[in-house]
C-alpha cells in the first residue's frame, strides 16, 4: 500500500446528503479538515454517487460498512495487550469528569486522547513510539476520582488492579517504549510492545515457522498470518483469531454483517463473501486462499471490499498481519486511465530493466481500477492508504493475478485539504519545478500510484525454492521500494505517451522532483528529533532518494544546494536518474527473487535508516513555520437505514463535523472484545 496525491481534483462545493444535517452541507461549502491536534490534521471525505445508487447497492455497502466497524477493538488489542483497558479508561474520566474543562491540563488530556483514537492505540500510527502525556498522574487520578467502578473495564478485578496496568502504561517512559522495533541487532519481538508475540524470542519464533514451510509446497499458507504466538507450559502455540478462537466476539459480529451482505450481494461476489465468512469461522488459512482467488477472479461487481488480516507491516518478522476494512465502489470514468496500464502489463513486464530469470513469462490476471471509499476500517482508519495491491500471496499473484486501486475521493480530500500550504515554494528551489509540478504534480502521482499498485507489486517472479519470506524484518521496506521503482521508471518512459496517457516527459520531471526532495528532506517532518527512520514506506522513499545520490553523486545527478541559509535538493539530470531507478530496480527484484536478506539488509541499513541531525532540525523548524500537520486521517460518512416493515427501504448518507463524536460513538456501539484478551 502506499500514500500518494491523486491526479482528478474537484473543485470544493456543496454536497448534498439526507436530513437535516444534509440539507444544511448542501447550503454551505464542504468543509474537509474539522479538527486538527499534535501533529495531526482530520479531514471528511466525500462519497459521490452514493444518493442515485440503486437500492440494492446501498444495502450491500452499509452491510458490509457494519462488517467493516466491527473489528475495531482487533485492531487496538493488536497494537498492544493494554490499550483497550487505557482506552476505555481514558474514555471513562473523558465523558465522566465534571470539573473545569478550560485548563490546560484538561487540554493535554483531551490531545492525548485523540492521538490514541487516531492510532489506535498509544504508540503512534507511523513512528512506533509510544506517547507522552503532557497531564500529569496527579491530573489524572482526578479525573478517574468522579467515575464509578461500573463504568471502568472491570475484567481486571477492581479498580487498584486497573490501574496498576493503565498507569505505568501511560506515565512510565521505561515501559513499552516502542511498539515496533526494526533495530538490527535487538531481539524485535522482546523489545517491540505490539501484541503479536507473548513470552516468545526473535529466534524461538524464526525457528518456529521455519520448521512450518514445506520448501516443495509451490502453494504455501501465509504461515502464522492470523494468529497471535505465545509460550505455554514451555511450549509454542498460536492462539488462531476465529469464531470461538482469539477476538471472537467481534468476529462473529464481522461474521452476522458479511452473511447479512451475502444475503443481497449477486454472483460471484455472494460466493466470494460466503467464502470470507467460512475462512472467519475456522481460521483455515487454504480457506482464506480460497477466498483471495475468488476475490481476486471477481472483476465485475462494482461494489467491493477489503476485510480481513491482511497486512504485515507491524509485525517485526513479517508474519502476522493487522485486521482492516475498506468498502469501496468503482469510478467507471477514471478507472479508463487503470484498464490502459493494466492492459499493456506483459509490455510492461517484458522490457522491465531486471534479470529476465526474474521476469514473469505470462502476466496473468492484473486487474486496476479507481475506487470511492464508502468505509474505512481497522488498520485503514482514520489514516488510510490510497492506493492497494492484492492479495499478497505471490503464488496466487502468478497464478491468478492481482486486483489494484487507487482511491480517488481520499486524495481528492487530500488535495483539497493541501491547497495553498506553502509547503512547494518553502522546499522546491527552482521555479521550473515548481511550474511543472504544479502542472502535472497531480497527474504525475495519480500514475505513478498507478504503476505503483497496478504493476509494481505484481511484477516479477522468485527464484525456484524462494518463499518470499527470507528477507524478515526487512521484507515490507523492499517491496514498497520495489514497487516504487517500478513506478518511478516506467513513469519516464515513452510508452507511457505512446499509451495516451502523458503528454511528455515533463510529467516524469514534475515527479521526480518532488520524490527526491521529499525522500531526502520534507518527509522528515514526521520524525521526532534524534530517532530513525522506522516506518517501511518512509524508509523505501529515503532508501530511494539516498541510494541515487550516492550513486549519482560524480555526475551531480541530485545535488545539494545552500540558498540564503537554506539547504534544497535540486535534481539536474532526468534522464540519468530514470537510469538510476531502473539500476537499483534490477538489484531490488534480485534480492527479493533470491531471498538475499544480508544484501537486502545492508541496502536498507546504509540508506533507508539513519537521520542527518543538522538536516532534520532544519526541516522541522521551516516546516514549522508553514503551520502544516505532517499527518492526516478522516471520519467516516455515517449511514442511517430507513425502514418499513423491517424492510430497508433506503439508506440516508450524512457527513459529520465531529471527530471525537464518531469516536465515542464506535466505542460505546462498536466495541465486542473484553479489555483482557
Amino acid at each position: 500500500m502506499v500514500k500518494v496525491i491523486t491526479m482528478t481534483t474537484l473543485v470544493a462545493g456543496s454536497v448534498s446528503c439526507a436530513g437535516p444535517e444534509g440539507k444544511r452541507q448542501a447550503e454551505e461549502p464542504f468543509r474537509w479538515q474539522i479538527d486538527a491536534f499534535d501533529d495531526i490534521k482530520v479531514l471528511r471525505y466525500r462519497v459521490p454517487g452514493f444518493e442515485e445508487m440503486p437500492l440494492q447497492e446501498k444495502t450491500l455497502i452499509y452491510y458490509l460498512n457494519q462488517a467493516a466497524l466491527c473489528g475495531r477493538d482487533i485492531l487496538f488489542d493488536q497494537n498492544f495487550k493494554y490499550n483497550l483497558a487505557i482506552r476505555r479508561t481514558l474514555e471513562a474520566a473523558y465523558a465522566g469528569f465534571d470539573g473545569d474543562r478550560t485548563t490546560p491540563e484538561w487540554a493535554a488530556f483531551e490531545k492525548y486522547l485523540k492521538k490514541v483514537w487516531f492510532a489506535n492505540g498509544i504508540h503512534h500510527h507511523y513512528s512506533n513510539d509510544k506517547f507522552v502525556p503532557e497531564f500529569s498522574e496527579a491530573y489524572f487520578d482526578e479525573l478517574l476520582a468522579g467515575v464509578p467502578d461500573d463504568r471502568l473495564p472491570g475484567e481486571w478485578g477492581d479498580r487498584q488492579a486497573l490501574m496498576a496496568i493503565v498507569k505505568p502504561a501511560i506515565f512510565d517512559a521505561s515501559l513499552y517504549a516502542t511498539r515496533l522495533n526494526q533495530r538490527d541487532g535487538d531481539d524485535l519481538l522482546l523489545t517491540s510492545s505490539s501484541n503479536y508475540y507473548e513470552g516468545v524470542s526473535q529466534a524461538e519464533a524464526e525457528r518456529y515457522f521455519a520448521s512450518m514451510a514445506d520448501p516443495d509446497d509451490p502453494r504455501p499458507v501465509s504461515y502464522g498470518l492470523n494468529s497471535k504466538l505465545v509460550k505455554e507450559n514451555g511450549r509454542l502455540t498460536e492462539r488462531v483469531w476465529k469464531v470461538g478462537g482469539m477476538y471472537s466476539p467481534a468476529i462473529e459480529r464481522i461474521v452476522y454483517w458479511l452473511e447479512k451482505a451475502a444475503g443481497v450481494a449477486a454472483s460471484p461476489q455472494k460466493e466470494t463473501i460466503e467464502a470470507l465468512a467460512e475462512y472467519y469461522r475456522t481460521g483455515d488459512l487454504r480457506q482464506f486462499d480460497a477466498y483471495n482467488i475468488l476475490w481476486v477472479e471477481d472483476t465485475v461487481s462494482r461494489i467491493d471490499f477489503v476485510n480481513g488480516f491482511i497486512e504485515n507491516y507491524g509485525d517485526p518478522l513479517g508474519y502476522k498481519a493487522s485486521w482492516e476494512s475498506n468498502v469501496n465502489y468503482r469510478d467507471d470514468q477514471a478507472t479508463q486511465r487503470t484498464w490502459v496500464i493494466s492492459g499493456a502489463a506483459q509490455w510492461f513486464e517484458d522490457h522491465s530493466p531486471v534479470d529476465d530469470r526474474y521476469k514473469k513469462k505470462e502476466v496473468k490476471g492484473v486487474s486496476a481500477k479507481v475506487i470511492n471509499v464508502a468505509m474505512l476500517g481497522g488498520d485503514c482508519y482514520p489514516a488510510t492508504p490510497i492506493g492497494i495491491n492484492l492479495p499478497n500471496a505471490d503464488w496466487i499473484r502468478k497464478e491468478h493475478g492481482s486486483k489494484s486501486v487507487t482511491i480517488q475521493n481520499i486524495t481528492q480530500a487530500y488535495a483539497e485539504a493541501a491547497k495553498g500550504n506553502g509547503l512547494q515554494e518553502e522546499f522546491m528551489l527552482r521555479e521550473e519545478d515548481r511550474r511543472r509540478v504544479a502542472e502535472y504534480g497531480l497527474l504525475g502521482d495519480n500514475l505513478h500510484t498507478d504503476l505503483h499498485e497496478c504493476l509494481g507489486h505484481g511484477s516479477g517472479q522468485l527464484a525456484p525454492g524462494v518463499k518470499g519470506s527470507e528477507l524478515g524484518s526487512y521484507g515490507s521496506t523492499l517491496e514498497e521500494t520495489r514497487a516504487d521503482l517500478f513506478g518511478l521508471y516506467y513513469l519516464g518512459d515513452p510508452k507511457m505517451a505512446e499509451l495516451g496517457l502523458v503528454p511528455g516527459f515533463d510529467v516524469a520531471k514534475a515527479q521526480y522532483a518532488s520524490y527526491i526532495m521529499n525522500g531526502l528532506m520534507t518527509q522528515l517532518a514526521r520524525i521526532e528529533p534524534g530517532k530513525n527512520v522506522e516506518e517501511a514506506h518512509m524508509r523505501n522513499r529515503k532508501l530511494i532518494a539516498e541510494w541515487c545520490y550516492e550513486q549519482g553523486k560524480a555526475d551531480k545527478v541530485i545535488e545539494w544546494v545552500t540558498e540564503n541559509g537554506k539547504r534544497y535538493v535540486v535534481v539536474n539530470d532526468f534522464e540519468k536518474l530514470r537510469e538510476l531507478f531502473g539500476r537499483m530496480l534490477r538489484e531490488v527484484q534480485r534480492i527479493k527473487s533470491e531471498g538475499d536478506f544480508e544484501a537486502g539488509r545492508r541496502l536498507v541499513e546504509s540508506y533507508g535508516v539513519k537521520v542527518d541531525p543538522e538536516l532534520h532540525a532544519e526541516v522541522l523548524e521551516r516546516y514549522a513555520s508553514l503551520g502544516i500537520q505532517p499527518y492526516a486521517g478522516f471520519v467516516n460518512p455515517v449511514y442511517t437505514p430507513v425502514l418499513e416493515n423491517g424492510e430497508i427501504v433506503d439508506v440516508e448518507i450524512g457527513y459529520t463535523e465531529d471527530y471525537a463524536g464518531q469516536m465515542l460513538d464506535y466505542s460505546e456501539n462498536y466495541s465486542f472484545l473484553p479489555s483482557k484478551n
